[in-house]
């Protein structure tokens, strides 16, 4: 575990689209709003195009992770990109050698 934190309860939340003003305070807002840490972020500029990945822990929320989903895809829609959520389990089963 590191600095902590429950890994049982880590997401990867990925954000793709066109870079603009807001993303980040958007995708943080509902974090936020759900008693949600971000841990740890990374970002690329690819020519226009905005590449996130965020690391976040929901051990104090009591949203569940379908729910959190959706109001990611709200958010993302209404920000223009696409923003997706996963269990870390899934996401490192999905991507193991």
């Amino acid at each position: 575990m590191d600095k902590g934190q429950g890994k049982g309860n880590r997401v990867i939340i990925t954000v793709l689209g066109p870079d603009r003003v807001g993303i980040i305070a958007g995708v943080a807002q509902v974090l936020t709003e759900n008693n949600i840490n971000i841990l740890d972020i990374s970002q690329t500029i690819l020519q226009e195009f905005l590449a996130m990945v965020m690391i976040a822990d929901m051990e104090k929320s009591k949203l569940d992770l379908n729910t959190l989903k959706k109001q990611l895809l709200a958010k993302g829609k209404e920000i223009g990109v696409r923003i997706d959520a996963q269990h870390e389990d899934a996401f490192r089963y999905m991507h193991r050698i």
